[in-house]
């Protein structure tokens, strides 16, 4: 039996990069490990499909600069579901090699505040993620 979405559901989220590879190693990797599939492949873009939401990055030639500034209006940041807290630390701790780096490095993981435990990373085109713990009490989704 397949569900239709929600009214209001995301349908899916287009990103404009600047560099497509570096890219698709940082979120191609980040995608794929949250469970994520390839979806769509052309010259100049890339999708990953979740349920009936998909995210593309796209380096598209009408696009006005090659980085992403989160802090000027628009997209800050996308957030994820991440499993449980050891999952958002064994993400955390492989990002690096795909191209992240964690931000507030300093609160993590409570850097969203107190009880919401998640890690921030940023990639080399300035995109952030907010990797989101499942609260201990919390049963999975299914």
């Amino acid at each position: 039996m397949t569900l239709e979405p929600a009214v209001g559901a995301l349908h899916h989220v287009e990103l404009w990069v600047g560099d497509l590879e570096s890219a698709e190693t940082s979120l191609g990797w980040l995608l794929g490990t949250l469970g994520y599939a390839p979806f769509q492949r052309w010259e100049g873009g890339r999708s990953w499909a979740l349920g009936s939401c998909y995210l593309v990055v796209e380096q598209s030639p009408a696009r006005t600069a090659d980085t992403h500034d989160r802090l000027r209006p628009g997209l800050n940041h996308l957030a994820f579901h991440a499993g449980d807290r050891a999952a958002v630390d064994a993400l955390t701790a492989e990002a690096p090699a795909h191209g992240w780096r964690l931000m507030f490095a300093d609160r993590h993981p409570y850097a969203g505040g107190e009880g919401h435990y998640a890690a921030y990373l940023e990639n080399a085109d300035g995109f952030e993620v907010e990797l989101v713990a499942r609260e201990p009490s919390t049963p999975p989704q299914s």
